[in-house]
This record gives structure tokens, C-alpha cells and sequence, in this order.
């Protein structure tokens, strides 16, 4: 079903006398008179497009869309369409691309423009606004920011956070999105666009609190460098996973035609697929474990920070050290019952499952372990053929990124989720490296 059909559908729904001849007659008709005799009308078309875009998952809506596809009925258009939309921009629903910061000028160009645009504001007709080809619901902005924020205070304990421009566009679905949302975050003094000009790293500094985004230091441009060197590096991972998968299905097809050269040479292409990984995980990780001081740092200022407040609050509100005592031992006493309640439960049996069921499904499992065995074992004859020769580790990467000095930033790829490779050493990555 396309995205016209979809809408018909969904207006049928939302409007169950849409195709009563009547009321269509009085809807699409112009406006006239006094505000108050057109008004409902307007509520209810205003109303109408705002929860089509939210069905549709839109921000962004092409007002010659809106009118001919969207609200076309058996060749009929509202003629009260272009002074809806005019009104909804009126009253600040709506927002063009003129009235869009530029993120990537300062903070004191985004205030003048803002200004310029109070001061200065030309009169918009009805005529204008059709002419326009995109315009932005502000509601539906708001919404879209809203859940970005929140996406990233999941990953993030600190107040602002740092992400790639590459991340960022895939967080609001596109290059087309991402532009309109930055400039609305920038707008608000939310966010802010930065980059390293001499490697072209692009950078946006985001708040996840209702202050407004700090301003951008050396540290934050040391940080995206780091972050889109990991990037990088996890794209090339990615990279050689998939290439040895293929080097892995190819050697088994070779093995099974009984063709053992070409297998050798597809194993040989393996090891050095595997050589090459582990020098980018191993660069990755050490990439991962300066991020990491970074963060741990940043959290113990907060937590000082944090002691601080609440030392200076308890001297203003007179609070003695032992009523805060007396309420921590009453918050672990709630606690500890809440944990008993857990354990209480948890030692009633569960029933409802036969030892018969059990026994079946270790059965199935013990097949797979076979299945596997036997298709392993058919890899080891392929590499014990004695004609594999050992090859030299390469060192170029490390020396070149030793000590961390990131400059070059060659590395590219994404971690591969389900790779055929041993993992890194470390179990989980960083709350800024997930963002980026």
C-alpha cells in the first residue's frame, strides 16, 4: 500500500463522515466571515494534517502534497487549505526554511538572526506559504527532538554528550531530517555544531538536561576526534569480518570439491583477515580505555560537584548528620524486605513443565552440538593440509597510532555484532563510543 492509499485509509478512520457529501461540501468550502464562524473548521483541518504527519512519521510536509494528494476527494481539493496553513504558521506550528538557524555559524550569528527575524518579520499570504516546498511542524519537531534526547540519556550519565555528525544523521532517519532538527536544536540553544577542519571530523554537542548546551572546549574537540577514530575503526571491523566470511565459505566450497589449493589459498586469506582484526581491536580497545578515562573523570567531578550541593544544603536547611543516618537505615531496611519478598517467591517451584519435555529438548540440543562438530572438524582438515605457511604480523598500524596520537584518522568501519572472530577484551563499550 503507498503512503496516498495509507492516508485515505487513516483519514476514513480518524473521520468516519469523510465521504458524506454534506459535510464534505461545508468542509472544503473557503473561509468567510467572522473568525469565529470559521474557526471550528480550522481547528478541525489543523487537526487532521498534524495526526497524518505523526502517522506517517513526519516532520517535514510539501504543502502542494498536503493539498492534492493528501485531501484530494474524487478530484476535489480544499479551497481553505492554504489559509489553514498559513494560520498554523501564523500561530508558530509551523516553521519555513527561512526561519531555521544555520547551525554551523556561532552563537552570536544564531542570536541575530533570530532578532533580525523578530524585528523584521514580512507578512506571509496564503499564497506564499503554498509556494513554499517544505515546511516543518513544530509540534512534531518537538516530539522527534524530544525522542532523540531521551535515546541518548539512556547511554549517557552526564549532562551534554558528544556524537558524530554521521551518528546524529542516523539517529532523525537522514542527511534531509538531521539538517532541520540541528537547526531547531540550535535554535533552542540545545545543541551545537562543531568540527575539526583539518581532518573534516563533523560533531554535534548535544544537552540532555534543560540547561542549555555548554560551549564547545579543546577537551570536546580531543573527545569527537576519539570518538570518530573508534568509529572508524569498528567500520574497518566490520569490513574484514565480512571478508572473512566470505574467504570461510569459500574454502568450504573448496574442500568439498575436493579442490585443497584454492582452499589453502582461501585459508591463507583468512589468516590474514584474523591478523589484521586483531590489530584494529586491539587499537580500538586502547581507543575505548581513554574514552573511558575521560568519562571517569567527568563523573567524579559530578559526584564531588554533587557532595558539595548537598553539604551546603543540609547546613542551610539545618539537617543534622544523624537524621540523614536515620533515613539511609530506613531506606535499607525497605530494602532488605523487598529482597526477602524476591527470594520468597522465587523458591516456589514453577509448574506446568514435564521431565519429559526437558529431556526433549536436551535431545535437540545434543543434534545441533553434532551438526556443528561435524562442520568444524570439515575447516580443521582444511587448515591441517601442512601447506599453510605462517605469516608475519604487520605492525605499521600500531606504530603509526602508538601512544594514542590519532592523527591521521585512516581507520574506517562498525563492529560487527555477530562476528566469527574472538571478542575484544572488554565486555561492553562505553556510554560515548555507543552514541557515536
Amino acid at each position: 500500500m503507498d503512503s496516498v492509499s495509507s492516508v485515505k485509509e487513516f483519514i476514513r478512520k480518524q473521520v468516519p463522515d469523510w465521504d458524506d457529501e454534506i459535510m464534505a461540501t461545508a468542509r472544503f468550502k473557503a473561509f468567510s466571515g467572522q473568525r469565529s464562524d470559521w474557526e471550528p473548521k480550522y481547528l478541525f483541518w489543523k487537526d487532521l494534517i498534524l495526526k497524518i504527519a505523526r502517522h506517517l512519521d513526519l516532520f517535514i510536509i510539501q504543502p502542494s502534497q498536503v493539498k492534492e494528494k493528501w485531501f484530494n476527494r474524487g478530484g476535489l481539493t480544499p479551497l481553505c487549505l492554504d489559509h489553514v496553513l498559513c494560520l498554523m504558521y501564523n500561530e508558530g506550528d509551523i516553521v519555513r526554511n527561512v526561519d531555521l538557524v544555520d547551525p554551523s555559524s556561532g552563537r552570536i550569528s544564531q542570536l541575530f538572526r533570530k532578532v533580525r527575524n523578530l524585528m523584521v518579520r514580512s507578512p506571509v499570504t496564503p499564497e506564499i506559504i503554498m509556494l513554499e516546498d517544505h515546511l516543518f511542524l513544530t509540534p512534531l519537531l518537538k516530539d522527534k527532538t524530544a525522542q532523540i534526547i531521551k535515546c541518548l540519556s539512556e547511554s549517557h550519565w552526564t549532562s551534554s554528550c558528544i556524537i558524530t555528525m554521521s551518528k546524529f544523521q542516523g539517529m532523525c532517519g537522514g542527511p534531509s531530517e538531521a539538517a532541520p532538527l540541528l537547526s531547531y536544536l540550535s535554535g533552542l540553544g540545545k545543541a551545537q555544531y562543531f568540527s575539526i577542519s583539518k581532518e573534516v571530523i563533523e560533531g554535534v554537542k548535544i544537552s540532555l538536561s534543560s540547561a542549555s548546551v555548554p560551549a564547545i572546549s579543546s577537551l570536546d574537540l580531543d573527545v569527537l576526534h576519539l570518538i570518530w577514530t573508534a568509529q572508524k575503526l569498528e567500520d574497518q571491523i566490520d569490513v574484514i569480518d565480512r571478508r572473512y566470511e566470505m574467504s570461510r565459505k569459500s574454502a568450504l566450497a573448496s574442500l568439498n570439491s575436493g579442490n585443497k589449493k584454492v582452499a589453502l589459498r582461501h585459508a591463507r586469506e583468512m589468516k590474514l583477515a584474523l591478523e589484521s582484526r586483531e590489530r584494529c581491536t586491539s587499537l580500538l580497545n586502547r581507543v575505548e580505555e581513554v574514552l573511558n578515562v575521560i568519562a571517569n573523570a567527568e563523573s567524579t567531578q559530578k559526584v564531588t560537584e554533587a557532595i558539595r550541593i548537598g553539604a551546603e544544603a543540609m547546613k542551610q536547611n539545618k539537617i543534622t548528620v544523624e537524621e540523614v543516618e536515620n533515613c539511609l537505615e530506613e531506606l535499607e531496611e525497605s530494602i532488605d524486605a523487598q529482597k526477602q519478598v524476591e527470594k520468597a517467591l522465587e523458591s516456589n517451584p514453577i509448574s506446568g513443565i514435564e521431565d519429559e519435555d526437558i529431556e526433549e529438548e536436551l535431545e535437540k540440543l545434543e543434534l545441533e552440538l553434532e551438526s556443528e562438530n561435524l562442520q568444524i572438524s570439515k575447516v580443521e582438515v582444511g587448515n591441517t593440509s601442512g601447506e599453510m605457511d605462517a605469516l608475519g604480523s604487520p605492525d605499521s598500524l600500531t606504530d603509526a597510532l602508538s601512544n594514542l596520537k590519532l592523527h591521521d584518522g585512516s581507520a574506517r568501519g562498525s563492529v560487527s555484532q555477530k562476528s566469527p572472530f574472538p571478542t575484544r577484551t572488554k565486555n561492553s563499550k562505553h556510554a560515548m563510543l555507543e552514541a557515536a
